[in-house]
């Protein structure tokens, strides 16, 4: 039996390419972002407010004014006048105001990728939890089987009167644990299935080959962090906000510089008239006021906050490596102790040769059991902890 889970267990320790089930879970996980409806109403989010950003940097509409002026005490004739004119900012301002927009732009890029990485993660420690309570059902099904192999056994010493009826007892009631072990497993499998479906809009999972292989071992911890750099969106959207926050402070001093207004002008009186060109100029003394300081202490901040997350990303980064340096140093241990023992076909030839009563053999077997089920628990451990570094690949 312990031959059995250890075989089990080991064929997750090589790497190897793995093409087919990297493809399978490079799939499913394709799949989830297609049809995940957070992330569609979040993209959907993010067009909005694009276009709201892009709708900010519109000229506002054109005026026409007009008057007719027939009351009153004159001897010219009635007075008309009407003008259209067109206001907008100073030029330059709609040129930086557009660069900024398109920063605005890849920062709601960024935060999309950023939702994306937590869903895709998400679904990745859904699956792997999923791999090991498969695993770990195939293990409890075989130890139930054996269960009732030593019930029956037991069962017929009972029968020849060479053990007594509490050994038989505690026999069966270890098999009835194993069964309900399984069932528990089941319905947990249930559970993780149904998780997986609502991540997936839900949509059942179909297709998918329930098997993951540890890799033996990832880039060092600098390496790793440099590649995160370049590619996490978490650290990636602090660099955005930094840059459209220096964006701002050049469109708020832009800004500072006078509106426009031109526009076309008729007056008429009596048969006489004058029309001609209209122009004007606002003068900023109140409006701009403190904007640039503001932008400027905006973008100290985001300067600040910068580092300062990145350092806590860095070393919450730091803490979950060396778990898992610690955890695969273990896993390995482990695996090569647990590898050279058959222990329960050992208890369990001393069982029989009356070596041991039933509640020393159960007790022992407890024993390795828990040691093998520590192992499985360990490999799912190291990969999620692995999905936890390598998320900025998803």
């Amino acid at each position: 039996m312990n031959k059995f889970i250890v075989s089990a267990i080991c064929g997750c320790l090589f790497f190897v390419s793995g093409f087919s089930q990297d493809k399978n879970i490079g799939e499913l996980l394709n799949e989830i972002e297609q049809n995940n409806t957070e992330l569609k109403g979040y993209q959907s989010f993010i067009e909005s407010q694009q276009l709201e950003n892009k709708s900010a940097n519109n000229l506002p509409d054109p005026q026409l004014l007009g008057y007719y002026l027939p009351f009153g005490d004159n001897a010219t004739g009635n007075y008309s006048e009407y003008q259209i004119s067109q206001s907008f900012e100073f030029p330059t301002v709609y040129g930086s105001r557009s660069k900024w927009n398109d920063l605005k732009s890849i920062q709601l890029q960024t935060s999309y990728a950023k939702k994306r990485q937590e869903v895709l993660l998400e679904a990745k420690s859904v699956l792997v939890e999923l791999v090991f309570l498969k695993k770990q059902k195939a293990v409890e099904t075989e130890r139930r089987t054996q269960s009732k192999q030593v019930f029956d056994q037991i069962q017929e010493l009972y029968d020849k009167e060479q053990v007594g009826i509490l050994d038989l007892n505690k026999a069966k009631i270890a098999w009835i644990q194993e069964q309900f072990v399984v069932q528990q497993i089941e319905s947990e499998i249930q559970i993780v299935l149904s998780k997986l479906k609502t991540l997936n809009g839900g949509k059942t999972i179909d297709g998918f080959t329930p098997d993951i292989d540890l890799i033996n071992e990832v880039a060092t911890v600098e390496r790793l962090w440099q590649e995160k750099l370049a590619n996490d969106p978490s650290l990636q959207s602090l660099k955005a906000a930094e840059t459209a926050s220096l964006q701002k402070v050049k469109l708020e001093k832009n800004k500072v510089l006078p509106n426009v207004a031109l526009g076309y002008n008729y007056q008429g009186v009596s048969g006489s008239n004058y029309s001609g060109f209209y122009g004007g100029l606002s003068i900023p003394l109140w409006n701009s006021n403190n904007k640039v300081k503001a932008a400027e202490a905006d973008y100290e901040y985001q300067q600040v906050n910068t580092q300062v997350i990145t350092a806590s990303l860095y070393a919450q980064f730091q803490e979950t490596y060396n778990r898992y340096e610690l955890m695969l140093e273990k896993y390995n241990e482990y695996l090569t102790t647990m590898g050279n023992l058959n222990s329960e076909q050992l208890l369990f030839k001393a069982y029989m040769l009356g070596q041991y009563s039933f509640m020393d053999y159960y007790v022992e077997l407890q024993f390795y059991r828990n040691a093998s089920d520590r192992i499985l628990q360990m490999e799912k451990e190291i990969q999620l902890l692995q999905a936890e570094l390598l998320k900025h690949t998803l």
